[in-house]
């Protein structure tokens, strides 16, 4: 795969990781926990990296995207442990007002917001790692 498209890839996960988070606190109310928070500082950048990456056509700002993907997505990673994670989730700290361990999804028994975050770390992650150590496919 050409590595302009894997940016797109990575960076079209993170917008819509970013309009996710955004629906969730926006139109559903959910009001983020401070791990929530700390996962957004992570994820937003990226879409504004990755975004004048796409259109310039720099494939450099991959090694950008990778770093706060892996921050990012130990976080989430963290987050969806103390959620899951019953020994974690007892002894996990306060969070302020919402609880960190709260969960408002929880599809299928392990898709919470969290996870969600996690997924599109991954995907981010992985994109930005086979941009870098690619070779560029026609």
């Amino acid at each position: 795969m050409k590595k302009e498209n894997l940016l797109f890839t990575a960076w079209g996960t993170s917008f819509v990781a970013m309009l996710g988070s955004l629906y969730f606190s926006e139109v559903m109310k959910y009001e983020p926990c401070e791990l929530c928070w700390y996962q957004r500082i992570f994820m937003y950048p990226i879409v504004f990296i990755l975004g004048l990456a796409v259109i310039k056509k720099d494939v450099t700002a991959a090694k950008y995207s990778l770093l706060l993907s892996i921050i990012g997505g130990g976080i989430s990673l963290y987050h969806y442990a103390i959620q899951k994670v019953s020994f974690l989730s007892e002894t996990a700290p306060a969070c302020g007002r919402v609880p960190c361990t709260g969960m408002y999804i929880n599809v299928f028994g392990f898709i919470t917001i969290p996870f969600l975050a996690l997924t599109a770390f991954i995907i981010i992650f992985v994109t930005s790692l086979m941009i870098i150590k690619g070779k560029d496919n026609a």
